[in-house]
C-alpha cells in the first residue's frame, strides 16, 4: 500500500515543498523499516516515535517491509517534522484517514506517545 502526503522542509528560513511517500508491504516480513531522501538521525528515529504513537492509539502499525521515501532526495532532512505525515500516509495506506484535500493545508504538527499531537 502506498500513499503520499505533502509536508514541507526547512532550508535555512526558507520552508520547501517535500513530498512523503509511505510504503508498506504486508507481504515481506521484515521489520527493519528505511528511509530514504538523506533523512539525518532524527527523521531516521521517527519511524520508532510513529509507531508507538500509532499502537497507543489503538492502530495497527504493519508487520510488512516499511519504506519512507522523503522527496527531493538532494536535501537534507531534519528534525522530527516528518512525524505527523508519516503517521498520517501509515493510516492513509490502511485506510484508517482518507488523503488530505489539495489546498487545504500540510501537517505542522507531530504525534505524541500518548493519544494527542503537539505542536
Amino acid at each position: 500500500m502506498l500513499s503520499h502526503v505533502g509536508s514541507y522542509l526547512l532550508s535555512g528560513i526558507d520552508a520547501l515543498p517535500c513530498e512523503v511517500e509511505v510504503d508498506l508491504d504486508d507481504t515481506v516480513l521484515d521489520r527493519s523499516p528505511l528511509v530514504v531522501g538523506l533523512p539525518d538521525a532524527a527523521v531516521k528515529e521517527s519511524v520508532e516515535r510513529v509507531r508507538s504513537a500509532l499502537t497507543n492509539c489503538g492502530y495497527a502499525f504493519g508487520r510488512g517491509k516499511l519504506l519512507v521515501n522523503l522527496a527531493p532526495a538532494d536535501v537534507r532532512k531534519e528534525g522530527p517534522s516528518y512525524d505527523l505525515p508519516m503517521a498520517m500516509g501509515l493510516l492513509m495506506g490502511q485506510g484508517v484517514i482518507t488523503a488530505p484535500k489539495r489546498g487545504s493545508g500540510l501537517p505542522v504538527r507531530r504525534p505524541r506517545l500518548a493519544r494527542s499531537a503537539a505542536p
